[in-house]
């Protein structure tokens, strides 16, 4: 990566030679300007307003404009002999938690690379002072000639500078906020919280820019000479929310069924919304769904209400009266089954008794 700039950090009395990288870059689509009559381009020309003649840019120079309207020059010779300790040198004031530098502040974002072998040992030992410590060091530098602002920390093995805004440069934040008092309820923070565990985390890796890869592919359809399809319109109603408890249910059930979740308890969290349709097949081997049946009204309800209850004890009483009969029947069997047992013992022990009689006579 080519650097925009070279200096040094100072770390105390340490001096560690450095290169400023970009650690960042823009991958918006730009656009021309052009004639709509025949496509030419359409440029800017800088022109002086007093000769009205176009002006090379090695002609052009600086100058400040007074409230009046003078314009009074400026030229790099008066900016360099500034005494800006800071023109080539990253300068380190304080050491703070990261936490205490307000995101509101961030810029531009830089990696900050060793310059030459001697830079190595030094650069390594700031990076791990400030891995150890859990701490952001905060500096001042200069960069298009005015003094800013950084932040440097550590990324994977890097140390890093996020040029940071001057508090001053920062708005408050008059006027922003709704002016009427609102009062949100313990069930709406309940939904939403549910919403933001179903959404859970995202690897920033994944994320893209849609818009730019349809204009890339807007782009490539025209230059082939294909049709464009307008895209399909979003009618999700988005801005119009009438109930807040039903569209924060409405994301929950959106955010689960994206995931891939939720199928199994979707009836449950839909309530009495879930309405099945169990399907059958008629007489033409066809499948058909067959339609809920509305509750009736009037007379056929109340005798419907009525003889369920005298079906159901109608039928008690039949299981009882089966119960009873086969239980009588059993017993029954039973004693007969005893008596045919006696009977034959009583046979039996007759013979036994016989038998001596007869041998003895004889």
């Amino acid at each position: 990566m080519r650097s925009i700039w070279n200096g040094a950090i100072s770390f105390g009395l340490v001096s560690i030679p450095i290169k400023l990288v970009n650690a960042t870059e823009n991958h918006s689509i730009h656009f021309r300007q052009i004639h709509l009559a025949d496509g030419g381009r359409i440029r800017y020309r800088k022109v002086c307003e007093l000769d009205e003649e176009e002006v090379a840019g090695g002609e052009i120079g600086k100058a400040y404009e007074d409230a009046d309207g003078t314009m009074i020059p400026i030229t790099d010779e008066d900016l360099a002999q500034l005494p800006l300790p800071t023109a080539k040198t990253i300068e380190i004031v304080a050491f703070v938690p990261a936490d205490e530098i307000d995101p509101l502040q961030m810029d531009a974002a830089y990696y900050l690379s060793a310059n030459g072998v001697p830079a190595a040992k030094p650069y390594t030992l700031l990076r791990e002072a400030l891995k150890r410590s859990n701490k952001v060091a905060v500096a001042k530098y200069a960069l298009r000639g005015r003094e800013r602002l950084g932040m440097l920390r550590v990324v994977d093995d890097v140390i890093a500078m996020h040029g940071l805004l001057w508090p001053d440069e920062i708005r408050a934040p008059e006027g922003v906020a709704p002016d009427s008092d609102v009062t949100v309820r313990d069930a709406e923070l309940d939904l939403a919280d549910a919403l933001m565990d179903t959404l859970g985390e995202v690897d920033m890796d994944s994320l893209h820019d849609d818009y730019r890869e349809a204009v890339e592919e807007l782009i490539a359809a025209k230059a082939s000479g294909e049709a464009v399809q307008p895209a399909e319109s979003d009618d999700s109603g988005g801005g119009k929310v009438i109930d807040l408890i039903a569209a924060l249910e409405s994301s929950v059930r959106a955010a689960k069924k994206s995931r891939g979740e939720g199928d199994e308890n979707e009836a449950e969290n839909k309530g009495d919304m879930a309405d099945v349709h169990p399907i059958k097949k008629t007489a033409s081997g066809k499948t058909a769904q067959r339609k809920s049946t509305p509750k009736s009204t009037g007379t056929k309800k109340s005798t419907s209400s009525t003889s369920s209850p005298a079906r159901k004890t109608a039928q008690k009483q039949k299981k009882t009266t089966a119960k009873s009969t086969s239980s009588a029947s059993a017993s029954k069997s039973s004693s007969s089954a005893k008596k045919q047992t006696s009977s034959n013992a009583r046979s039996t022990t007759k013979k036994k008794t016989a038998a001596p009689r007869k041998r003895a006579s004889a």
